[in-house]
């Protein structure tokens, strides 16, 4: 094809000069084909040239050095270049001036293999980014053709996300940055994710220069976690934390958002450094306590959910969002300590007494023994003096025993009014905790709700007996 290159077109050819002989005037055959080889590239095998493809084929593509004829490559030398086209500038390596068909024999793999070298370790020391065909999947990744070297791309270097089918990417043409080069061993490594995380790394940097607090942005749900969910901003994740999904208590993001879900969140904080974003989802709502139903008053009766509990109290949800707490001192009359668990558990639906409403901190605090009589209210009708009970026995002292009458009255039996006869040590001596005994009520105290009570004097004094038989 290239002998042909030069020919010049009929409407340009000097027809007299050609009739007149002036053409070959003066040159023999000799000097032509001297001067007709001066015109020609002068070749060596086993060097490499650039060339042009000026043909391509199913099988082979052709290429002019610019020597007297073109050259043929097979054309799988090219599969790493889909994009190869017609007047494509590509360097070759001469095998052979010419074969027995007198055709020059061409490679574009050992021209680039030959050269590939340098490139390569330029394009890790430069960070250039280069093309390379994916020639087939081996153990932990894939095999590519950069330059006509064979390298390595780990298969969690293939994307930032993790990949399940490799095989697809097997025959395909892509970028790639060199990430690795073992000079003694002339192994490569190579990375298709480098470059997308630099491209999300940049994308970042945009983004966070434009944010700003209190900023409104719709984002896609990527993860979710027990403490929080991640929330895709096109390009940068942001986190809600749990505690800023509702305004009522969470105890698992799923009840809340799911994944590929689309939502308006609010920017509450974030770092340019450390790249972090706070985002915020309950806020977007009014907050509860601006919707409570303003008439609502301290002694009011409301009822409620145990969301939380802990030993000293427990928290009830009165509004969705609007918790009130029940100190444990405020669940029973009873003075003796016992932790909140013995009276609630989480769930339990109740009602309960307003005892103290403060809108502007927001808190409000409640209670349960309210709903009941206080039994001190009517003390000296239920237990006057000189009645006799059965009580239990709640604590030991050293100088005494507490029992409770009934719930929220306690009374103390001094460890001298157990027993009439006997010197009491220590109260175990006569009784034991939770057991019952009989009490007679000797004093009472309402001021301080205190019951004195006596257990000796539920039995007849020996002493009284003795004088009544005394001469």
């Amino acid at each position: 094809m290239s002998d042909f290159k030069n020919v010049l077109p009929l409407e340009d050819f000097d027809w007299e000069a050609y009739e007149g002989g002036g053409l070959e005037a003066g040159q023999t055959k000799e000097d032509q084909e001297k001067a007709y080889g001066e015109s020609l590239n002068q070749v060596q095998e086993h060097e490499v040239v650039e060339g042009e493809v000026i043909a391509i084929g199913k099988r082979e593509v052709l290429v002019d050095i610019g020597y007297k004829s073109d050259g043929v490559i097979s054309a799988n030398e090219f599969r790493y270049n889909p994009d190869l086209k017609v007047g494509d500038k590509v360097e070759v390596y001469i095998e052979k001036e010419e074969d027995k068909k007198g055709q020059l024999l061409l490679s574009h793999k050992k021209a680039r293999a030959k050269q590939g070298w340098d490139r390569i370790n330029n394009a890790l020391e430069t960070k250039e980014i280069v093309k390379g065909f994916i020639k087939y999947r081996t153990k932990g990744g894939m095999i590519v053709d950069v330059f006509g070297i064979e390298a390595f791309l780990p298969g969690s270097q293939i994307d930032v996300k993790p990949i399940r089918d490799y095989d697809i990417f097997v025959g395909k043409t892509m970028e790639f940055q060199v990430i690795k080069i073992n000079q003694e061993y002339k192994n490569v490594v190579v990375s298709h994710k480098a470059l997308i995380e630099a491209e999300l790394e940049a994308q970042k940097k945009e983004i966070i220069g434009r944010l700003e607090k209190g900023q409104v942005l719709e984002g896609t749900v990527k993860n979710i976690t027990n403490y929080g969910v991640f929330i895709d901003l096109g390009g940068v994740d942001g986190l809600i934390h749990i505690t800023d999904l509702s305004w009522g208590r969470v105890n698992d993001p799923h009840e809340i958002v799911q994944i590929d879900q689309k939502l308006n969140v609010v920017i509450l904080d974030f770092d340019d450094e450390k790249k972090r974003i706070a985002l915020g989802l309950k806020q977007l709502t009014p907050h509860p306590w601006d919707a409570l139903d303003p008439n609502l008053k301290v002694g009011d009766r409301v009822k409620g959910k145990v969301v939380v509990m802990t030993d000293y109290g427990a928290f009830v949800e009165v509004a969705p969002g609007v918790e009130g707490l029940i100190h444990v001192s405020e669940m029973s009359w009873s003075s003796h300590l016992r932790s909140a668990q013995d009276f609630l558990k989480v769930g339990d639906e109740i009602e309960t007494e307003i005892l103290s409403l403060d809108r502007t901190d927001r808190k409000m605090s409640l209670g349960i023994k309210q709903l009941k009589e206080d039994p001190w209210q009517n003390i000296e009708a239920t237990y006057p003096l000189g009645s006799r009970h059965t009580a239990k026995v709640r604590n030991f002292t050293n100088f005494g025993v507490f029992v409770e009458l009934e719930e929220g009255v306690d009374g103390l039996i001094h460890i001298s009014d157990l027993s009439w006869t006997k010197k009491v040590k220590h109260p175990s001596e006569v009784t034991q905790i939770g057991a019952e005994i009989d009490v007679v009520v000797l004093e009472i105290d309402k001021d301080n709700r205190r019951l004195s009570l006596g257990h000796k004097q539920t039995e007849e004094n020996p002493w009284d007996v003795f004088e009544m038989y005394s001469p």
